[in-house]
């Protein structure tokens, strides 16, 4: 697998570049979630970064690449998937080409 240096902004993780391990379109990952180990012994605290623009698009469009920006709600976006299109219209059962209880009536 391929990874890739990226910086992270914000948060305890504020100004380190880590290798960050890319998927199969070559990018980062959304979000990158780092448990931190509790010094009491209890649960870890999970610390969340986004991915965001490393910077406006160059010349002739090119894409800076990304950076990690700190979330410190942690929670999941606050939104759900969304389909670009519209769900499909359901016809009425029986109701193509006159095959419908009218049809059959008479």
């Amino acid at each position: 697998m391929k990874s890739q240096d990226t910086p992270f902004v914000g948060g305890p993780l504020d100004g380190r570049v880590l290798p960050v391990l890319l998927g199969l379109t070559g990018h980062p990952p959304k979000t990158y979630r780092v448990p931190v180990p509790d010094a009491d012994g209890g649960p870890p605290t999970v610390l969340v970064y986004r991915r965001v623009p490393a910077g406006p698009p160059g010349r002739f469009g090119l894409h800076p690449g990304w950076k990690y920006a700190y979330d410190p709600e942690g929670d999941l976006g606050g939104r759900q998937q969304q389909w670009p299109w519209p769900k499909p219209r359901t016809k009425a059962r029986g109701t193509a080409h006159g095959d419908g209880p009218d049809a059959t009536a008479g």
